[in-house]
């Protein structure tokens, strides 16, 4: 687990590097646009400054996860605005802002927030790793993790999955067009996709535990567990492969804008593949110990993206 986060950590300051630094790619903003880019800079560190001393504090340490989708909304108006209201701006602002509406209220449902705002339900993960890790109940290494790679690592990554507006602000020259209206109704989509897939896994949950609070017979998933009806029977992660194609979709805007289709804002699409497939095998490892059936459902079921291959014998 820690070289896995080691290597996330270097894989973001290497690729920040090669697209900025590195000359791969064309990152020419004007003198303006650099000065708003810089002062978005500030609120990055500024918010993760925040979420760190909170946590730290609190010893809640999913500050992150309370402002993971309220951060993208806050960068890409702050980009809008200065734009002057660029149409296909506000197009990816409104659509971002519909996504994080979403996200919050799925977020909030679970516990995440509190009247307290330091409190709320923390990542059960963050347990887990660790009971599996003993080297991160030490308080100093716990604390370089909180900051390393729960806030900087993951606030850097929210920063950079919201810059294809930052790119679009760049093609400000090319009128929006018939395809900036489908790149948004398939954004729109997926964030339909991810909203039924979080519906199902919250009131399967939430039915598991009525049921298991009134002592009522177990059957089927909620025997196993696990959910793997509905979105989850052709997914094992159908809200996380949408919420990758949410932003891989964002990405789009970028190309229409600029006509290039590889251009130096796909660097937050690439972290964001990589850190939820680590993600979903981190996650994997605790339901396989925890759901005798999950080794079986993992068999018959594609991680990300597949077909359904069975039908789950009702117990």
């Amino acid at each position: 687990m820690i070289k896995k986060v080691i290597t996330l950590i270097l894989s973001l300051i290497v690729l920040v590097y090669l697209i900025f630094y590195g000359n791969i790619f064309e990152f020419e903003l004007n003198k303006f646009q650099m000065s708003v880019f810089k002062d978005s800079v500030i609120i990055y560190l500024f918010l993760t400054g925040s979420c760190f001393l909170v946590g730290e504090i609190s010893r809640n340490y999913s500050q992150v996860d309370k402002v993971w989708s309220i951060a993208p909304i806050i960068y890409v108006w702050f980009f809008t605005y200065h734009s002057d209201y660029n149409l296909r701006m506000i197009l990816m602002s409104i659509l971002v802002t519909i996504w994080g509406i979403r996200l919050t209220y799925n977020f909030s449902r679970k516990s995440g927030y509190s009247i307290y705002f330091w409190k709320g339900e923390e990542d059960y993960r963050w347990k887990i790793l660790k009971e599996r890790v003993p080297i991160f109940n030490i308080k100093i290494v716990w604390s370089i993790f909180n900051l390393l790679f729960i806030c900087l690592y993951q606030m850097g990554l929210i920063f950079l999955f919201s810059l294809p507006i930052l790119a679009a602000w760049q093609g400000e020259g090319s009128a929006i067009n018939v395809y900036d209206i489908i790149i948004a109704i398939l954004m729109l989509s997926f964030i339909i996709t991810e909203s039924i897939a979080d519906k199902q896994q919250f009131e399967f949950q939430f039915n598991k535990y009525k049921k298991i609070d009134n002592n009522e017979t177990l059957t089927g998933d909620f025997k196993r567990g696990f959910i793997s009806k509905g979105l989850w029977s052709i997914s094992r992660h159908p809200n996380f492969i949408s919420e990758q194609l949410i932003w891989v979709t964002f990405y789009l805007f970028s190309i229409s804008a600029t006509g290039i289709y590889l251009n130096w804002s796909i660097i937050g699409c690439v972290l964001l593949i990589i850190l939820f497939y680590n993600s979903a095998n981190y996650t994997e490892s605790i339901s396989e110990k925890k759901y005798p059936d999950y080794k079986q459902y993992k068999k018959k079921v594609s991680m990300f993206l597949g077909v359904k291959k069975m039908n789950w014998e009702e117990n």
